[in-house]
């Protein structure tokens, strides 16, 4: 699975850190989920979709070998 939450985050001129504390996990989890080394639960993925606006699908990209 693909994401575009660096993108995201640069649109809001938002840093990790900032993403992190507003859905409640670390700074580090939000590097690992980025660079798509960690795919996020369901509800995590949902309140990061929320920070930015969009639906889920908008930032996190299924794969075709997911």
């Amino acid at each position: 699975m693909k994401n575009n939450i660096r993108i995201e985050r640069a649109i809001k001129n938002i840093t990790q850190a900032d993403l992190a504390d507003q859905v409640g996990v670390s700074r580090q989890t939000i590097n690992t989920i980025e660079s798509n080394k960690y795919v996020p639960s369901t509800v995590l993925a949902l309140k990061i979709a929320r920070i930015f606006g969009k639906c889920v699908e908008e930032v996190f990209i299924l794969e075709e070998e997911d």
